[in-house]
């Protein structure tokens, strides 16, 4: 099959001035460096010093091999915590695989980028695929595990048949297969398009996905460490984290851990998009504060800030007042009520009606919700159509009591965290921008913006 250069992808971008991550304006990137858009292949990864951190860990670099328990140690010093969403971390979950089982072993990366406002991910992939690549063969290396899968998102094609490409390239060059560059660790990886479905990001999803199922999440326990893909002991890093093993292992985990902060260790990459100029990829330690963020991405567009998601549509919403004074870590924005999450920073300028807003959030989740758990496959519904009569001027007072009962019914109640994400927006709207829905509810029309959304709606009501 002929693999189709991704030229047009990158002009694409450079088109709409929205050039990802070849704006120049990182701080302290590790996984972004010297990245121009076009060195994506083996050869330029070699010249940036790719590949190095797998000799190192073979000892073919020379010195002397590392062992397995040597290398989850660098990984729990470093503090990287899992950089799909639940921030996790990555060595105390690499320690977990069980490293004497005797059968087949799998490790998964899990590329599914379908979190709204998340962008980061199909960069890695197109732009940087060889460090994905490295990552993952240190990190099957560190659990004793040969056969290895990658999981990217079906809507995403022409960046699957980028890494299907790079993947040869490694296996040509000896960086995948059997007795990898001479030594006797050998592990296979192989490439695995989704169809776009967002529940196939929650990992068991992912995994029955994978097996050929429909992607419904399985219970928990057992968890997939013990009984993962086709019934044997798996891990599961998301695209991000496998990225930054190799920079760990050539520079050490405590260098990893002072890139960052305590218990935040590194850099992460945050998809600012929404009301700002410069909508982007931006690769900065975590720790920075959310004004610098911000100002790398061009300052608010449109109006003043008004309001941040700052990780993902299923974080809860905070005020502008909130963000101004957090910095972009997990324990700081977990403290303020929401989460750093895949590091999609939604950012609302004062036009934005969080009604509507919250709208549209919700009927993604009822949309995309697999139906397998009643809380959730009723529950969103019942969330959409409440805040749909709220919108359209047909909302009742108790309206906003029925929403905070059906977003606490549904949190906690479903087999994985879909329902969570679909009640946790309306309580972090509720909590901060309550006014604006009671505002609705009482003058049959938004509180921001209001002729233009009284027009709207009487456009909405006239007879076709």
């Amino acid at each position: 099959m002929m693999l189709p250069d991704l030229d047009h992808l990158l002009a694409r971008f450079k088109a709409t001035g929205q050039e990802t991550c070849f704006h120049g304006r990182h701080v302290n990137a590790q996984i972004y460096a010297g990245l121009d858009g076009t060195n994506w292949r083996l050869a330029d990864y070699e010249k940036r010093g790719g590949y190095a951190a797998l000799k190192k860990v073979l000892g073919k670099g020379g010195g002397e091999a590392m062992t397995p328990d040597q290398v989850v140690s660098e990984l729990k010093l470093s503090a990287l915590r899992g950089r799909g969403g639940a921030g996790f971390p990555t060595g105390l979950k690499w320690s977990f695989m069980p490293r004497q089982f005797p059968g087949a072993k799998y490790l998964v990366c899990n590329s599914d980028e379908g979190e709204p406002g998340t962008c980061k991910d199909r960069d890695l992939l197109a732009f940087n695929p060889h460090m994905v690549i490295e990552g993952m063969a240190i990190a099957a290396y560190a659990m004793g595990v040969k056969l290895g899968y990658n999981y990217i998102h079906g809507e995403i094609f022409e960046i699957y048949q980028r890494f299907e490409e790079a993947l040869r390239e490694a296996r040509e060059a000896g960086y995948l297969g059997d007795g990898i560059l001479g030594s006797s660790f050998s592990f296979q990886l192989h490439a695995h398009h989704g169809f776009g479905a967002y529940i196939c990001g929650e990992e068991t999803g992912l995994l029955e996905s994978l097996e050929g199922k429909k992607g419904q999440p399985r219970f928990k326990p057992p968890f997939p460490a013990s009984f993962g893909l086709y019934g044997k002991p798996t891990t599961i890093n998301n695209t991000e984290t496998f990225a930054a093993v190799p920079w760990i292992i050539n520079h050490g985990g405590q260098a990893y851990l002072e890139c960052g902060k305590p218990n935040n260790g590194g850099t992460k990459i945050f998809s600012v998009v929404g009301d700002v100029n410069a909508p982007g990829n931006f690769e900065v330690p975590l720790g920075t504060p959310f004004a610098k963020l911000l100002e790398l991405a061009g300052g608010v567009k449109g109006g003043a800030l008004k309001a941040v998601i700052p990780g993902g549509s299923s974080a809860p919403v905070l005020p502008a007042r909130v963000m101004m004074d957090l910095t972009m870590d997990y324990d700081a924005i977990a403290k303020a009520g929401s989460m750093l999450g895949s590091g999609a920073v939604i950012v609302m300028n004062d036009t934005r009606c969080m009604v509507r807003s919250l709208l549209r959030l919700n009927y993604f989740y009822m949309h995309e919700s697999c139906g397998q758990c009643t809380p959730c496959r009723e529950g969103t519904g019942w969330l959409w159509r409440l805040i749909d009569r709220i919108e359209h001027g047909k909302g009742r007072k108790e309206d906003l009591d029925l929403l905070e009962s059906v977003a606490f019914n549904i949190k906690g109640r479903t087999i994985c965290a879909l329902g969570d994400a679909a009640a946790m927006p309306v309580e972090g709207m509720l909590k901060h921008f309550r006014d604006e829905f009671v505002h609705h509810i009482e003058h049959k029309r938004c509180a921001v913006g209001a002729p233009a959304a009284d027009a709207a709606r009487a456009a909405e009501a006239t007879p076709a």
